[in-house]
């Protein structure tokens, strides 16, 4: 058996907590939400908590608020457009019917649910972030199944981290899951995008997703979710530094979680890297976006990649965006990212040291100044964004 069919096997075996993501074309058909597959999987997972002999706890992120709200809004000829207000309006009125869907789903089963919608605030603020985690410690103390989605009618960053596989990465570390399952309409990763006429290959395993090229490997998003491939497997990179494998099955296939927890091999394992990154380092890159990048030179770039070094202003050759002191900036080279990093300067003074040596910036700057923009400490590089 190969090192990663021990590791797969290993894991479903030990794994204590699950972080469960469904996207929308797995739950919902022409009609709206499919209740009979909300009744499968909500059986599945059950088996699971019940029967296993290591997982006590699962939390699931679910997508399927707007477009649940658009199937409800369509039967009173009303056809919402994709702004950010309208897809908004639609997950209000979608929301409290998916909830409803999965309380029925697990009241069926005896499971108790609970309903938590967050926002990036929630995690931006250290307070928040522990209420949270203090929250989701109760809830599985109860034998609740949390059911986590993004509240949508209330983000002003659109649904952009409301593409719940982001959401799901970040469930992954504030509840010290040991494994991320993502359930999609496609039955696992494809080595190549697929045609009409062609069906390529279906990967086992990706044994370093650092090391892929989404962009030609990914087709774009579903019809009904905000999401495709891409993203999930964008969520596995997160999940992966942090030291979590994933696993992407095929959602609206007969029993597969219950397959896939009894040994088969189906879809695909993501492995884990084998170095994980701190929680610290991993929140502070992930809590909130990007809002502004420079763009450095090559030996800075040689610095940073090879030397574990700061970023200095010397390196800097140029600024875009418009940030504070303390704002996570972009860091590129050629047009690549290499990473993301917490700035200890603003925009303009940047954009006045740039190149600059450190007795040269003191002159500009006076002396009580960081001789780093982004200090290793706050820096991470091949970030996931």
């Amino acid at each position: 058996m190969s090192d990663w069919k021990q590791e797969r096997e290993k894991v479903l075996a030990e794994a204590r907590c699950l972080v469960i993501k469904m996207g929308s074309a797995v739950l919902t058909g022409p009609d709206g939400l499919d209740s009979n597959v909300l009744d499968d999987l909500a059986y599945q997972m059950t088996v699971i908590l019940t029967k296993s002999q290591s997982v006590r706890k699962i939390l699931l992120v679910s997508s399927g608020a707007v477009a649940a709200g658009r199937s409800v809004l369509s039967r009173s000829d009303i056809t919402p457009a994709k702004d950010l207000a309208s897809r908004q309006g639609a997950a209000a009125v979608g929301q409290g019917r998916l909830m409803q869907a999965w309380d029925e789903a697990f009241h069926k089963v005896g499971i108790n649910t609970a309903q938590v919608l967050l926002t990036q605030d929630d995690f931006r603020v250290r307070q928040r972030l522990l209420n949270a985690r203090n929250t989701f410690s109760n809830l599985f103390d109860w034998g609740v199944v949390p059911i986590v989605n993004e509240n949508d009618t209330v983000s002003t960053e659109g649904l952009k981290f409301g593409d719940n596989d982001a959401l799901a990465s970040l469930m992954v570390t504030l509840v010290g899951a040991d494994l991320m399952i993502n359930l999609t309409s496609a039955p696992g990763v494809y080595a190549k995008p697929p045609k009409a006429d062609e069906k390529p290959e279906i990967m086992p395993v990706v044994e370093n997703v650092a090391t892929l090229d989404l962009d030609a490997m990914c087709g774009g998003k579903t019809t009904v979710g905000t999401g495709g491939m891409y993203s999930k497997l964008l969520s596995a990179r997160r999940a992966a530094q942090r030291g979590v494998p994933t696993l992407i099955l095929p959602g609206r296939e007969h029993d597969v979680l219950l397959r896939a927890f009894d040994g088969e091999d189906v879809g695909t394992w993501v492995r884990p890297g084998k170095h994980a990154i701190s929680s610290r380092k991993f929140w502070l890159a992930y809590k909130s976006a990007p809002v502004g990048m420079v763009e450095v030179d090559d030996g800075c770039a040689e610095a940073l990649l090879k030397n574990g070094k700061s970023l200095l202003p010397g390196g800097i050759l140029d600024v875009k965006g418009t940030f504070k002191k303390g704002d996570l900036i972009r860091i590129v080279y050629k047009g690549k990212s290499l990473g993301v990093g917490v700035s200890n300067y603003k925009s303009a003074d940047i954009e006045r040291i740039k190149g600059l040596k450190r007795i040269e910036v003191a002159a500009i700057l006076g002396d009580a100044q960081y001789p780093e923009v982004i200090h290793r400490d706050n820096l991470l590089l091949e970030a996931a964004i």
